[in-house]
């Protein structure tokens, strides 16, 4: 991705695209918050939401799926305001998740590591 439509996406993200992902229908699941505290669940730099081990019950599995459609749908919106692509979308969304990410939490890497932030 070049450096010109990196900066679009995070402008774009930035100047309120990425409200979809924090608007009130996607407010923060509690289940999916403590979760992410438990080291369960943690945010991939894809975008989208992983489980991080493989005791997550049926119930939180399918939160995470539903959250991650959500996110796709903002994403293919975004890339079609944007002039950009889906995955280019996610993937400066992903960053900026991660970054926002609480200390503790898992992460995941380019090499799909999952590492404690």
């Amino acid at each position: 991705m070049t450096l010109f439509i990196r900066a679009i996406l995070a402008l774009a993200i930035a100047i309120g695209a990425a409200s979809m992902l924090t608007s009130p229908a996607n407010a923060a699941d509690p289940q999916i918050e403590a979760a992410k505290q438990q080291g369960v669940v943690g945010e991939r730099i894809d975008g989208y939401l992983g489980i991080v081990e493989g005791g997550a019950d049926a119930s939180l599995m399918r939160r995470v799926q539903d959250i991650n459609n959500k996110r796709r749908a903002a994403y293919d919106q975004l890339a079609k305001q944007t002039n950009t692509t889906t995955e280019q979308v996610a993937r400066v969304t992903g960053e900026k998740l991660i970054a926002q990410a609480s200390k503790g939490e898992y992460i995941m890497n380019d090499s799909g590591s999952w590492k404690q932030k």
